[in-house]
């Protein structure tokens, strides 16, 4: 004590003054926010599915005989009515001339029979036996016609054609369980999406409820994402839900139609398909930066209250959109939330917000939230 009264005493004769001074007041520290509106929402699903072809003809023969010809190429594109193989015709023309034979004997017959039948020099059964007679005749002389042209194989539907499971020289036997060749139609193609009915269900009591509306949009287009996360150029439309929901899965089948004039989509393919469900005219959105969560995942967002101090609200999250969660409950139209600065504060402390400028690097201090797909 004494040595500080001492040092008191030099300081003074120096004309320095001892008095201390209180340190610097800190300003309150500065978080950029963003002030909330509601805004309109086009809701969207993404769903995953395969593709199929729309429509398969799976080619038989429909008389025996022997492969003459293959009259396309493996692989190609077919168009309906064209000849793609050609059965040995022999046998089958000479049945044919054989049933134009006899048919101009057995008719003049039925004729005489029919005019002797006025004057009684035949019997009804005579005449009866002889009409029978020369109506199975022009009947097998139309199977025998018929039967000539199923020696020409044609296909039945425009697609590309498989592979062939038959040479020439092979023997085929009429609708033989073995198809000979297979064809597909990819222009337009299926896309078949399993929707589980707990899913359904939600969809259907958002629009009952009012926070869902169809505001005019087209329901019935769907986008599609291909296997390497490109987008599909083309919009398909939604045909129809199926009615039946598969036991084994809970869920029903969505089939819809896209087109493929260039062939980009094949049978089997893995996609996944961007179904509309509706728009949300009351949304509110906030930057995904914004929402920290605790050890059990439970999201919560920090805000700026009206006396500008910091208070936490636990959020309920309905999906990401972009870079932005849609907020189910927790925030209100006007809150201003904090987005950058989040680790420089807790609740209950003073801050100074200023808007937040989408444009600039996100601080280092961020928390950055942990996101899961739908």
């Amino acid at each position: 004590m004494k040595k500080l009264s001492i040092i008191c005493l030099l300081i003074a004769a120096s004309g320095v003054s001892c008095t201390r001074t209180p340190p610097p007041t800190q300003p309150p520290p500065e978080v950029a926010t963003v002030t909330l509106a509601k805004q309109s929402v086009l809701l969207t699903t993404e769903l995953p599915g395969r593709t199929s072809s729309y429509r398969i003809a799976e080619i038989r023969p429909q008389v025996n005989g022997l492969i003459q010809k293959r009259l396309f190429t493996e692989g190609s594109d077919v168009q309906a009515d064209q000849e793609l193989y050609q059965i040995d015709p022999a046998p089958f023309q000479a049945a044919l001339d054989s049933a134009k034979a006899n048919l101009p004997a057995l008719r003049s017959r039925a004729n005489r029979y029919k005019e002797a039948l006025v004057d009684k020099s035949v019997s009804q059964q005579d005449f009866d036996d002889a009409d029978a007679a020369l109506k199975q005749a022009e009947a097998a002389l139309e199977m025998a016609r018929i039967n000539l042209n199923y020696t020409h194989i044609v296909s039945p539907i425009s697609g590309r054609i498989g592979t062939s499971t038959v040479t020439e020289g092979a023997i085929v036997t009429a609708y033989q369980p073995t198809a000979l060749a297979t064809i597909q139609q990819l222009d337009p193609i299926y896309v078949d999406i399993p929707q589980s009915t707990a899913e359904l269900l939600r969809l259907q009591r958002r629009l009952v409820d009012g926070r869902l509306s169809h505001d005019g949009t087209n329901q019935n287009a769907v986008q599609l994402i291909l296997e390497d996360g490109t987008r599909y150029p083309l919009e398909g439309a939604l045909q129809f839900r199926d009615i039946s929901v598969d036991p084994t899965t809970g869920s029903v089948i969505l089939r819809m139609v896209f087109p493929n004039p260039n062939g980009v989509l094949l049978p089997g393919m893995f996609v996944r398909a961007v179904v509309k469900e509706g728009v949300n005219d009351q949304a509110i959105l906030i930057p995904q930066q914004a929402v920290s969560r605790d050890p059990k995942g439970n999201p919560s967002a920090l805000i700026v209250g009206t006396s500008g101090k910091v208070e936490q609200r636990l959020l309920v999250l309905d999906r990401a959109i972009g870079d932005q969660w849609l907020v189910t409950s927790g925030l209100v139209t006007g809150d201003r939330v904090i987005v950058e600065g989040i680790q420089n504060v807790k609740p209950g402390i003073s801050v100074k917000d200023v808007p937040f400028d989408d444009g600039r690097k996100p601080s280092g201090n961020m928390v950055q939230p942990v996101t899961t797909s739908k």
